[in-house]
């Protein structure tokens, strides 16, 4: 089923510093100090998980207004925001690998009191979202793929086998120079995940690089990208028992919209939103046509 959303845009710049909230905690989990928003206090649990190189920040303009029907907490994945960044060793068990954060998400739902809940990720957060939904479909009453990398990218990227030890031995100098390439593309990136680039003020621009670029950051994001490998979820998908929601913008670049429509395609049981005048984040470009889409979803998967 397709749907198009043609809603208003908030003007670039809007309310999103304002409605920054000092609700912010932190929880110990699998070996992470992470950094959690919760509000809400009705079912069904939702739990949003942001794409790489953002932060919970990027769900700021939708926060208040799911948490007006659901229990939701958004959460800084390992190596991005204010959760903490431990360095994997043979003594706390700390992995950054995409099996590892899906272990977080369910950890992170059990922790506060839940059994199950419904996940919207976004971009490789969506690649997250559909994995934990195979791995553990028990605790998961479905979930929404926002511009969700599982076709390219973090999805089917690879470290071979027989480079990971030569990369691990040269972690510093590759830590440091990941630092310059990121810390020199990283504006250039971030802009091209909005089609209209004049919504993304200078100010949110520099927010979301200062949520990133914290402590030893560029060997944190080094670690996960060593534990990258193909997740084989293309072969997986028709096995995927829950109901999903697919959104994608209609000018998204960073996960192009054929691959949402092919994840529509080969997903069983699934409704696809194209959100109009939108690049790869509806959430922050599009954030009332997101929450339409979103909050209809739930309506029909929570009973």
């Amino acid at each position: 089923m397709t749907r198009r959303d043609n809603q208003e845009t908030p003007q670039s710049g809007t309310s999103r510093e304002q409605s920054l909230s000092p609700d912010g905690r932190f929880i110990e989990v699998n070996g992470f100090n992470v950094y959690y928003r919760m509000a809400g206090s009705e079912k069904p649990l939702v739990v949003l998980l942001h794409g790489s190189f953002l932060s919970i920040r990027s769900w700021n303009l939708v926060f208040e207004q799911l948490a007006e029907i659901a229990t939701v907490i958004a959460f800084d994945r390992p190596a991005f925001g204010r959760t903490s960044r431990p360095l994997p060793s043979k003594h706390n068990g700390v992995s950054y690998s995409p099996e590892a954060q899906s272990d977080l998400v369910i950890a992170l739902i059990k922790k506060h009191g839940f059994s199950k809940a419904v996940l919207v990720g976004n971009s490789t957060g969506g690649t997250l979202a559909l994995l934990t939904a195979l791995r553990s479909p028990q605790h998961v009453e479905g979930v929404v793929l926002v511009g969700a990398m599982i076709y390219s990218g973090y999805a089917t990227s690879e470290v071979p086998a027989f480079m990971k030890p030569l990369m691990k031995a040269l972690t510093p100098l590759f830590s440091r120079l990941m630092r310059v390439l990121i810390t020199k593309l990283y504006d250039k990136n971030i802009r091209g995940f909005w089609h209209n680039k004049e919504r993304l003020s200078d100010e949110v621009l520099a927010a979301f690089r200062r949520d990133l670029m914290v402590g030893d950051w560029s060997r944190a994001f080094w670690e996960l990208f060593l534990e990258t490998h193909h997740l084989g979820l293309e072969n997986r998908l028709k096995t995927m028992p829950l109901p999903s929601l697919v959104i994608t913008g209609e000018h998204d670049l960073t996960v192009k919209t054929e691959e949402s429509f092919r994840l529509a395609r080969e997903l069983p049981n699934v409704e696809l939103v194209v959100v109009p005048d939108c690049g790869h984040l509806p959430q922050e470009e599009q954030p009332e046509a997101f929450i339409l889409a979103v909050k209809s979803f739930l309506k029909k998967v929570v009973k």
